[in-house]
């Protein structure tokens, strides 16, 4: 795990959530086979459209690419045509060749893999074999982004791709990004991936541990939550370095509501530690129609999702003499209408600017 990344024990429902997304993105229409094979260099999110010829790919340019499941190679030998070709890389992470049989193309680089397939033809197939081995198709470096976003979809990057990379090739972040991104990664080290491709190789060789046995995703799964408020503004201590099949989800700030007697009532974004008192302020304050002592603000319980009303004095909570709460996500602040600041106030705008003056001359008017 790269040392920048924050890894938090999430609830087991915030990792179901979000790999249920997955799932139905996947599911409609082969989205993730079709659309990853189609991304191009533009920096726009895959999409189902035929193209037309070889799509290429974005590229991280950070390490030399590693090969993985369901990519296509070509392989070329010189003097043996019969033996070179287009191969496909299976989901145990074998390509099977004509004369050598199945071989492990799993985390080898291209060169890697020409020269395991030269040696396993030198002196035997032929005295000097020349290799090469180029990637046609990156099928395993597949990397999802979805949520606030400007082009959520699903890319293929070769190489390994950091946060803020996968960001940028998203278009960036969308005006209502929230200061967090949540990385679905799936672990590494357990024998058998939830599609059934071993992690796991020895020598060359699958791990005789790897039985084909499918798991949970959600214990396969760890939640990686990632601050990414200064990310865009130049603060890279969180910019952690992505695998092949990472999901990356930024959900949409949260918000709330200031209604009522305030001078500008509306919905605000949220942020981590916002207390009434500052909502108040970005509301512009308090009308002089409000009647600040009853003060409520709804919100909604987790869970369960009932509305209870949290009873608050916000004159009190503005002079400090009562306690200033925290907002959560979607709290609704509602300032009161007092009648009688509201009656004084139809009295004086009917008397109009001289309302004041006369009042004053009538209370000072001695009484016969």
């Amino acid at each position: 795990m790269n040392k920048t990344s924050v890894v938090t024990e999430a609830p087991r429902d915030w990792v179901t959530v979000l790999l249920f997304g997955l799932a139905l993105l996947l599911i409609s229409g082969d989205y993730g086979k079709t659309c990853a094979q189609e991304q191009h260099l533009t920096g726009q999110p895959a999409t189902t459209a035929k193209q037309g010829g070889t799509a290429n790919v974005l590229h991280a340019g950070n390490r030399d690419y590693r090969l993985g499941s369901g990519d296509d190679i070509q392989i070329q030998i010189d003097k043996a045509p019969e033996l070179s070709g287009i191969f496909h890389i299976s989901t145990d992470g074998t390509v099977l060749m004509p004369y050598l049989g199945r071989l492990v193309a799993h985390s080898k680089t291209p060169e890697e893999l020409s020269l395991l397939i030269a040696d396993g033809l030198r002196d035997r197939y032929l005295r000097t074999p020349r290799v090469v081995v180029d990637v046609v198709r990156y099928n395993s470096s597949t990397f999802f982004i979805q949520g606030a976003v400007r082009s959520p979809g699903v890319y293929q990057i070769a190489g390994r791709p950091t946060l803020f990379q996968l960001i940028s090739f998203a278009g960036g972040p969308a005006e209502n990004h929230g200061a967090s991104a949540f990385v679905i990664r799936e672990r590494i080290g357990d024998a058998v991936a939830s599609v059934g491709r071993p992690d796991k190789f020895n020598d060359g060789q699958l791990d005789p541990s790897v039985d084909g046995t499918a798991v949970d995703w959600a214990a396969r799964h760890d939640l990686i939550t990632v601050n990414i408020a200064g990310l865009t503004k130049g603060n890279l201590s969180q910019n952690i370095e992505l695998h092949p099949g990472d999901i990356v989800s930024i959900p949409p700030t949260d918000v709330f509501f200031v209604a009522g007697e305030v001078r500008l009532p509306g919905q605000y974004p949220l942020k981590a530690g916002t207390r009434l008192s500052q909502a108040i302020s970005i509301a512009a304050g308090t009308t002089a129609k409000a009647a600040p002592k009853r003060g409520v603000i709804f919100r909604e319980e987790p869970g369960t999702g009932k509305q209870r009303e949290i009873r608050v004095d916000i004159g009190a909570v503005m002079r400090g003499k009562q306690e200033d709460l925290v907002l959560v996500a979607n709290d609704m602040i509602v300032v009161p209408n007092s009648k009688v600041k509201s009656a004084a106030s139809v009295i004086l705008n009917g008397l109009g600017g001289n309302a004041v003056p006369l009042i004053v001359n009538v209370a000072r008017t001695p009484v016969p």
